[in-house]
């Protein structure tokens, strides 16, 4: 059979070529919508310029979807629909997984134009419902997989906005309520690179990419590395970054006091605000990280399917995710961000609800790790809806305690993304569906397709 499926290959080669421009333009739809997650909380509070912002996503994007990307491909490639239902027609699956790269980019795009942060994960997997319903129907959906998932819309902006929330309390009641919160807050800059460092350095160790043979390590293990891994950085920072800070903070000191000015009672106090930009730029390379392991593999997972397939001659798509698309992913998402990243990078950075540098650190950490953990258990969600619980559950407590009278969150803007996130999944499944139907009646000839 296999012999038979590779001589009726070359006819199938321009689905792969078709794939590869798709997914790129994929790629940069994500990039260009999600990658300002990471950056818009820096941007929004000043500490980065745009182009600052723009080189360091590309490096983490890249790294993460090198490092940690290929699980959740798997889960867009076999978890959604099982690929055994397709036996022997390769051709229709190659279709059905272009039909989803195009329903996936088309929503992107258009929701990029509107400047909405939607959900990239969300659009493929509604692309890859959608293609299948047309080409077997109900057969071999997973509907405990897709059952998960749905879940996990509510409760991973939830579990994002009380991470956030837990932080953001703690350092209110020990830093920022004090008269002289500069002390405090030396202090507490190790715990906080320490702990983002911990967060990240165990989720690439522990059951980490297969090409570093990390997946023999044992969990144990993987915490004590990473546990080591990040006492060396809280020392280092505690010796060289904290003394050199607390020079550069009294230097700004004198000269505010010089030319003293108004500050709004909701900003943070100048030494907090100058201490907390630098965590703010650690924890938004590694929410950028974190996306580039779950986001890349969205984009790309459908064109790693195609390939295989057209390699293999068969639906099965054994093996792991090749580097080399990986890599294609990470760079169509970077070309994304630096060509049209920069409109919603405002979105949710300044529009949502005001972001000083002490909440943009928590809202960071509070989502980077939810959507690390769910990297983990392999479930693909939204690293958007992380970000955007954080904001608003932060954004609600932060300024409702602080000065009544102006709105905390821009709820009407609010309604608008949660409408967006809801939309994305039926109507990404029916642009797909729709290409599918006539992808499949112009090419798929009846005699090819077996009965059901």
């Amino acid at each position: 059979n296999s012999s038979r499926a590779m001589i009726e290959n070359p006819d199938d080669l321009w689905i792969v070529i078709t794939a590869f421009v798709i997914a790129f333009l994929l790629a940069f739809g994500v990039g260009a919508n999600d990658v300002a997650n990471s950056f818009g909380t820096s941007v929004g509070s000043k500490v980065l310029t745009l182009r600052q912002a723009c080189i360091l996503a590309t490096i983490f994007e890249v790294l993460g979807s090198c490092l940690l990307g290929y699980t959740v491909s798997d889960t867009v490639r076999k978890g959604v629909v099982l690929p055994e239902v397709y036996n022997g027609e390769t051709r229709l699956l190659m279709l059905g997984y272009l039909s989803a790269l195009i329903g996936g980019a088309s929503w992107n795009l258009a929701a990029t134009f509107l400047r909405l942060p939607v959900s990239g994960t969300h659009s493929i997997i509604g692309s890859v419902l959608g293609f299948t319903l047309v080409a077997k129907g109900f057969q071999g959906i997973q509907y405990m997989q897709i059952a998960k998932i749905v879940g996990s819309w509510f409760l991973s902006p939830l579990l994002s906005g009380i991470i956030s929330l837990c932080i953001y309390l703690l350092i209110k009641r020990f830093i920022l309520v004090k008269q002289q919160p500069l002390e405090p807050c030396l202090k507490a800059l190790p715990l906080f690179y320490g702990f983002t460092v911990f967060l990240n350095a165990f989720s690439i160790v522990h059951n980490g990419p297969k090409a570093f043979y990390f997946h023999l390590i044992p969990w144990w293990a993987a915490l004590l590395i990473s546990l080591f891994i990040a006492a060396v950085i809280a020392s280092v920072v505690w010796f060289i970054v904290v003394p050199k800070q607390r020079k550069q903070v009294e230097e700004k000191r004198k000269l505010e006091q010089e030319n003293a000015k108004e500050i709004d009672p909701s900003d943070d106090k100048m030494e907090v605000a100058h201490l907390f930009k630098y965590l703010q730029i650690l924890t938004a390379c590694f929410g950028s990280f974190a996306h580039g392991a779950n986001d890349v593999s969205n984009a790309i997972g459908p064109l790693i399917a195609v390939v295989l397939i057209y390699q293999q001659g068969i639906v099965d798509q054994i093996g792991e995710s090749p580097y080399y698309l990986m890599l294609f992913g990470g760079f169509g998402i970077s070309v994304g961000l630096w060509v049209w990243g920069r409109k919603v990078i405002k979105t949710i950075g300044e529009d949502l609800t005001k972001i000083v540098p002490s909440t943009g650190f928590t809202i960071e950490i509070g989502s980077a790790t939810t959507v690390l953990l769910a990297s983990k258990i392999g479930l693909p969600i939204s690293t958007t809806h992380c970000k955007v619980g954080s904001v608003v559950i932060v954004g609600q407590v932060k300024d409702n305690k602080d000065n009544k009278e102006k709105k905390a969150v821009d709820w009407k803007l609010f309604t608008n993304i949660i409408l967006a996130w809801v939309l994305t999944v039926p109507v990404s499944a029916a642009c797909s569906a729709l290409v599918m139907f006539i992808l499949q009646s112009i090419f798929i000839t009846k005699d090819e397709s077996p009965t059901i």
